[in-house]
């Protein structure tokens, strides 16, 4: 009997040092930052990253912060090994992960975003199309994340076309990560408007 790969949840994705010490800056892809106190040990791997923990590199939180100002938004994390700007820079792009069976519960009305991945969007009957991807909102100059807009979800339609559509909760009905499912009521035009079919003409 083989065993399957464990699925993953994506806490934060390593962006760049910030410090002398080997920490590292990271955008963070849940909502509670605090969860590193209580969840030190994680593992960083490639984006996308299916495999077991033996192919993961295990590492432990020793302490993190949240920036003020341009990076408001996001998280500095302090990893143990990691000492120096050489040491951060070497892991830097890599995504910090928690196996989905170590994840932490989470209240009744919120979701892991990297659950929202694959998720099929209905609106009310209608099929919209599958999740590949969650975009955050940034300032102009991409520098921070803008906390009170919602994420946009980028859902690839039936017929290819990318549409975006905002994972706001005023359009909500249900999310059913197991059965991969986003019930949603849209306004009218929304999908039409956002779509992007990447046709030049």
């Amino acid at each position: 009997m083989t065993q399957t790969a464990p699925a993953w949840i994506v806490l934060a994705h390593l962006l760049r040092p910030q410090g002398r010490k080997g920490e590292l800056l990271a955008e963070l892809f849940t909502d509670f930052p605090e969860r590193f106190e209580e969840q030190t040990r994680v593992f960083l791997a490639p984006s996308g990253f299916e495999g077991e923990e033996s192919e993961a590199r295990a590492m432990e939180v020793v302490a993190f912060w949240l920036p003020v100002g341009k990076n408001q938004g996001r998280v500095v994390l302090q990893l143990a090994g990691i000492e120096t700007i050489s040491d951060a820079e070497a892991v830097a792009g890599l995504d910090v992960l928690v196996p989905r069976e170590e994840r932490l519960p989470l209240d009744d009305d919120s979701v892991y975003i990297s659950e929202l991945i694959g998720c099929t969007v209905y609106d009310g009957a209608t099929a919209v199309g599958t999740v590949e991807d969650v975009q955050f909102a940034t300032t102009a100059d991409g520098a921070r994340r803008l906390t009170d807009a919602a994420p946009l979800l980028e859902v690839r339609s039936l017929a290819g076309d990318e549409i975006l559509i905002p994972f706001a909760k005023a359009f909500l009905v249900a999310v059913d990560t197991e059965a991969k499912r986003i019930e949603m009521k849209l306004p009218e035009g929304l999908v039409e408007v956002n779509r992007s079919s990447g046709d030049e003409s």
